[in-house]
């Protein structure tokens, strides 16, 4: 394991009491009706500085991140936001309903040695997806102008005896939380302040060895590489340099409240797409069988569908008609002669298939020219639905934007391990670890 430290971040209310009204989930999920809601219920809301411009996929004009630092700093000075005087680790638990059922899922919010990507002896910092360049050069341009990481990373650790879990668990039945807050959809957030050394170097000790698989938030973790990177090519940066450290909350992978929803896809911006047209073209690749046409049946149609292993069963939503499939692929393991060296877990993830099998090889070049088609993600069908009437939500679309969707069920946590650990990346937005962190409850200073 990389080493974790304890920290001194800002916090809203001194870091004790409810900071419902002041919290917000992390700003790729947000949209610009999300913002002006938020600072409508608080105008000292986390969105005033973590989401400077909407959306926030490519970089937005200078004067914006001028406007958030601003802010920053008179939040600071007016004691809106405060610094902690002794360094702490924090127990962090989301309490919250999941396809009917409720979760707690509980970790610990720390600091990280930045360390590259890939494996180390004595465990080594790994992704498991792609990312894009926009959200990137906004991300780093904000880090710059603010000097400070204002949303945690979300990190797994395997922690296959449950060690690091029992003892994050014990630390929250024996007092009260410090720190609450509620965001969107119920979810419930609470902290336990810990800074006795002991406690902390138990916890150090529960970790010892084990590789961080990044859940969520790779463009924040590769915009902390490049603003360390920044700082080196200025002068020397001292090893005690906050830069050095990254923001994260490390769950461990044994934590009986994890939980992994889809992110499905839209496409559009198909010259030649039809739904007609999309079915002749995929004949040599898919079996298709029409459903009824009501989105809301086919992720329970995917999930029955009679495949063999190494095969995938996709759901398909075609917007302007309204008609409703399930796709499956005609070959067991569809990639492997396009793959032949990536890990079959890799190769028959849902999210590859869409994107080497019936992207590239159906829709890009039979259905648009050879040119690229547009993406969005979204994690629920109602959200497709919403995408597919004109409306941008923090998983993209607008009006005149989709087309078609295809339908995933969620990527198994054994194959984020497997993937990871094989040093190699999945498509972007191949996992989605319900519920997201919230932003707010720690703010990282790196100056």
């Amino acid at each position: 394991m990389p080493k974790v430290y304890p920290f001194r971040p800002y916090q809203f209310s001194n870091g004790r009491g409810d900071v419902s009204a002041k919290v917000a989930p992390p700003y790729d999920v947000l949209d610009a009706e999300d913002k002006a809601g938020l600072l409508a219920r608080d105008p000292a809301n986390i969105v005033a500085i973590d989401l400077p411009h909407v959306p926030p996929k490519e970089l937005g004009p200078p004067a914006a991140y001028e406007g958030a630092a601003a802010t920053m700093r008179g939040w600071v000075s007016s004691g809106v936001l405060s610094q902690r005087s002794a360094p702490a680790i924090f127990a962090y638990r989301q309490t919250f309903e999941f396809h009917g059922k409720t979760y707690q899922r509980c970790g610990v919010a720390c600091t990280v040695e930045t360390l590259p990507f890939g494996p180390r002896e004595g465990g080594g910092i790994l992704p498991h997806e792609q990312t894009f360049s926009g959200p990137k050069e906004d991300r780093f341009a904000l880090m710059k102008a603010t000097g400070a990481q204002l949303s945690p990373i979300f990190g797994l650790h395997a922690d296959e005896s449950g060690k690091a879990s029992g003892l994050v668990r014990r630390l929250m039945g024996a007092a009260a939380p410090d720190l609450t807050g509620t965001t969107s959809g119920g979810v419930r957030h609470e902290v336990w302040t810990i800074s006795d050394d002991a406690t902390i170097a138990a916890y150090r000790d529960a970790l010892a060895g084990e590789d961080i698989f990044i859940a969520d938030g790779h463009h924040r973790y590769t915009t902390g590489l490049n603003y360390l990177a920044s700082l080196e090519e200025k002068g020397e940066v001292p090893a005690g340099h906050p830069a050095r450290r990254c923001m994260m909350v490390l769950v461990s992978m044994s934590d009986p409240g994890l939980a992994i929803g889809p992110t499905h896809r839209v496409l559009g911006g198909m010259a030649g797409y039809t739904i007609d047209k999309f079915l002749e073209a995929s004949t040599p690749e898919l079996i298709i069988r029409e459903l009824a046409a009501n989105p809301g049946a086919i992720e329970n149609a995917i999930e029955h569908a009679n495949v063999g292993e190494g095969h995938n069963a996709l759901g398909l939503l075609d917007f302007a008609t309204g008609r409703c499939f399930v796709a499956t692929t005609k070959q067991a393991d569809a990639l492997h002669s396009a793959f032949p060296g990536k890990p079959f877990a890799w190769r028959t993830l849902d999210v590859a298939v869409i994107q080497h099998l019936i992207v590239e090889k159906i829709c890009q070049p039979k259905l648009n020219g050879g040119n690229p088609v547009k993406w969005a993600f979204p994690h629920s069908i109602p959200e497709v639905v919403e995408i597919g009437s004109g409306v941008e939500t923090g998983a993209g679309g607008g009006s005149g934007f989709a087309q078609l969707a295809v339908i995933v069920r969620p990527t198994p946590l054994d194959a984020v391990r497997e993937i990871s650990r094989a040093n190699e990346l999945m498509p972007q937005k191949s996992t989605f670890f319900y519920p997201k962190l919230a932003t707010g409850l720690f703010i990282n200073p790196l100056a």
